[in-house]
């Protein structure tokens, strides 16, 4: 692991807190800024699918493939970055993922210029590999920046930035890349015209990743000329996949395994909001209208986490999670058995019980890892290739049912991060491996 200088509030075991020369607290600001970042640009999948869905003739489980190759970095990506961080550091291993990101921002240029399916979901895998890089940087620093007694808070209070992010990107994409109408029917296309008609009709989505490609520059090289401000000693080397030896801790097997579980119940359900508002036995509004709705969703988890950060230091962490997830499947009851705005804002007002979810599942599972802590942060970072695999088993089961049914898939979901709430409401010891 690497270590940390500071003379803030010890974290871990085995760890010094943070801090460079401008101290833990603009360490914190940093990493809040990264969390906005990659929480925006992963929910504007959100906007993106509707309009890949319609431009391709897609299924809703083919459209969920956009989702299925973003969240796949994840999985492949996680441990070498956690190896990355542990012999090159924080801010360096920072510094590149924000540089990955930026090249597969970029590679929505030769997307859209091919008019191929395929090639918008690699670029959405190298975006998402550089948002795995960051993210496994960012979940332990920010846990590790202060008093471990409230990392559940600290982290909660970091995701709130993270649902910032969420709340404002995807109105802005609703607008930019939602609200263009065709001027041509693509039904009475085909061959070589339809393939000009879908380059026309991607290009607003290659220009606002371009816009975001410039941003992701110009805070790349900010981070690399800041990269000495947290010192930092190289840790020594090790087996990689000594990890996984970590999976046969009960509290930590199951935390990865509700990590999987919960990134795939959200995303299912953010995936499938723009559609599922559409219809007409909900609210019958246009695409523009509905994907201005998906900001509510993760405003809802904004709020949630501001509020959580305080909740979380009242109450026992573990007892609140089983709360919020409780409340998520009887949301989902609501929507899926009525009609009308009822069944819509049901459906949207679960992003305010997701509020705390991925932090607490993570910040209790890693309780108790010490020295592990970067390790276990690349396992559970892997975890999140949840989003890549539920909700196409939900497109899937909407394909052969309806959008209603298939909300039985995050329910199964949530029963289980029930469970695991309940059963981590007392704190770990520490691991020994």
């Amino acid at each position: 692991m690497v270590a940390l200088n500071t003379k803030v509030e010890p974290a871990a075991p085995g760890l010094a807190a943070a801090a460079g020369a401008g101290g833990a607290h603009d360490l914190r600001i940093f990493v809040f800024a990264l969390f906005f970042i990659f929480g925006g640009i992963t929910s504007l999948n959100d906007v993106v699918i509707p309009k890949l869905k319609s431009l391709f003739t897609l299924n809703n489980a083919e459209a969920m493939l956009v989702q299925s190759a973003f969240f796949a970095a994840y999985f492949i990506i996680s441990l070498p970055a956690a190896e990355v961080v542990k012999r090159f550091g924080y801010m360096r291993t920072a510094a590149l993922g924000l540089a990955t990101m930026t090249v597969g921002c970029l590679l929505f240029v030769p997307a859209s210029a091919s008019a191929q399916f395929g090639m918008f979901l690699l670029a959405l895998f190298v975006l998402a590999s550089g948002i795995t890089i960051v993210q496994v940087v960012a979940n332990p620093l920010i846990s590790m920046l202060g008093n471990p007694a409230t990392a559940h808070s600290r982290l909660t209070f970091a995701q709130a930035f993270n649902s910032l992010g969420t709340t404002v990107f995807p109105y802005v994409g609703s607008i930019l890349i939602l609200g263009s109408i065709p001027s041509v029917d693509q039904a009475t296309l085909s061959g070589a015209a339809l393939d000009a008609f879908r380059a026309t009709e991607t290009h607003v989505v290659e220009n606002t990743y371009l816009g975001l490609a410039a941003a992701l520059l110009i805070v790349a090289i900010v981070v690399w000329f800041r990269r000495k401000s947290l010192v930092e000693s190289p840790a020594p080397a090790s087996n990689p996949l000594d990890a996984f030896k970590l999976l046969k801790r009960t509290r930590f097997g199951w935390g990865a395994a509700c990590i999987f579980l919960y990134v795939g119940a959200e995303v299912s359900i953010g995936s499938l909001i723009v559609n599922y508002l559409m219809q007409a036995d909900v609210m019958g509004i246009s695409p523009e209208a509905a994907g201005k709705h998906v900001p509510y969703y993760w405003g809802g988890a904004m709020i949630g986490r501001f509020l959580g950060a305080y909740f979380l230091k009242v109450f026992s962490p573990g007892k609140v999670l089983a709360a919020v997830a409780t409340t998520a499947i009887a949301l989902l009851l609501v929507s899926a058995n009525t009609t009308g705005d009822a069944s819509g804002w049901a459906l949207l007002a679960i992003g305010l019980c997701n509020s705390i979810m991925f932090p607490t599942i993570f910040s209790l599972a890693s309780e108790g890892l010490g020295t592990w802590t970067a390790e276990g942060s690349g396992i559970i970072c892997m975890a999140i290739v949840g989003g890549a695999i539920v909700p196409w088993v939900t497109g899937r089961w909407a394909d052969l049912s309806s959008l209603k049914f298939a909300l039985a898939v995050p329910a199964l979901c949530y029963a289980i991060i029930v469970s695991f709430g309940w059963y981590a409401r007392r704190p770990a010891e520490d691991t020994v491996i």
